[in-house]
């Protein structure tokens, strides 16, 4: 039984490695929707890494058992094995080992290093910006905001306990209240959603797995959808009869003016990522995706996690 399962999840890892990254990377409907597309790019990184730790693992666990459970029971109890002990199944669970707190340890490293460099940037902003008092369609007073005296601009977040929105005074002199009012829409939508923890695992993915394309891909993608996310989410704080247009303008301006300078590490800005394209979409929106294509890709998503699992524990049954 658990060679079976090895191959299975073997197959399965080969294809989340890269077939699948690829096709979706190239598919049109998640601009679409960019929240759903953004659940199937998760599930697709917990499937591939459960997948491959998993088909190391019970490959290295068959001699002790007919399951995964079982076998890794009977290895842990120091039970004798049931089959021949070969080389590979020693290799097997050393590579399993591995990789698991590799992906973990990477993870966990780029978690404590981002917010670290979060933290240092918003010590160093809290000594040169001031509360921003602007004189733009929105509540005199904004208490989350700062103004930087910056002639470039610039706007961006700084996630976090204590997330900080930054614009400059370029930002301000060049935008009317309506482009102001849409850049601030952007940015909070980054820090209500919390857009920094769906690009985590992304960035944690292209670190440990530098060599493999469909990291770079897989970040790249979600870099876009996380922008377009906050597009939509801040569309619909905007009033006025374009906001679209007001949105896109104000996007162009920042991405003119600077595009990525002055941005500091770990900080999520409104030229974050695929600019042309998320202008391209304001300007000539595509059509929504339709309830059935919502429940048809939530489902793939859901079944990308259900079968690795199945796949480790039902034998067991």
């Amino acid at each position: 039984m658990l060679p079976a399962t090895a191959a299975a999840l073997a197959v399965l890892a080969a294809l989340l490695a890269w077939p699948v990254p690829a096709l979706l990377a190239r598919a049109r409907w998640p601009r679409r929707d960019p929240l759903v597309a953004l659940v199937c790019w998760q599930a697709i990184g917990l499937a591939g890494g459960l997948s491959i730790i998993g088909a190391l693992l019970v490959h290295g666990l068959a001699p002790w058992g007919h399951s995964l459970p079982e076998a890794w029971w009977h290895w842990v109890t120091r039970h004798p094995a049931d089959a021949p002990v070969r080389g590979d199944h020693w290799v097997a669970q050393t590579l399993a080992a591995v990789l698991a707190v590799e992906l973990v340890g990477v993870l966990l490293l780029s978690w404590v290093r981002t917010a670290r460099t979060r933290r240092r940037h918003r010590e160093l902003l809290e000594l040169v910006v001031q509360p921003a008092s602007l004189p733009m369609a929105l509540p005199a007073t904004l208490p989350d905001a700062r103004l930087l005296e910056h002639p470039a601009p610039v706007a961006f977040c700084i996630p976090g306990a204590r997330p900080l929105l930054v614009l400059s005074s370029g930002m301000v002199a060049e935008l009317d209240d309506a482009q102001l009012a849409a850049v601030v829409a952007h940015e909070r939508a980054h820090l209500r959603e919390h857009h920094h923890l769906y690009l985590l695992p992304f960035v944690a993915w292209e670190a440990a797995l530098p060599v493999l394309p469909a990291a770079g891909r897989a970040h790249a993608a979600v870099r876009t959808l996380v922008e377009m996310r906050a597009d939509d989410v801040a569309l619909g704080s905007l009033p006025g009869p374009a906001p679209r247009r007001t949105l896109a303008q104000a996007i162009v301006v920042a991405a003119g003016g600077a595009g990525g300078a002055g941005v500091p590490s770990g900080a999520l800005a409104v030229t974050g990522s695929a600019v042309g394209a998320r202008v391209v979409r304001l300007l000539e929106p595509p059509s929504p995706l339709p309830a059935w294509g919502r429940v048809l890709a939530l489902l793939s998503a859901g079944l990308l996690l259900l079968v690795p699992t199945a796949l480790l524990l039902l034998p067991a049954f």
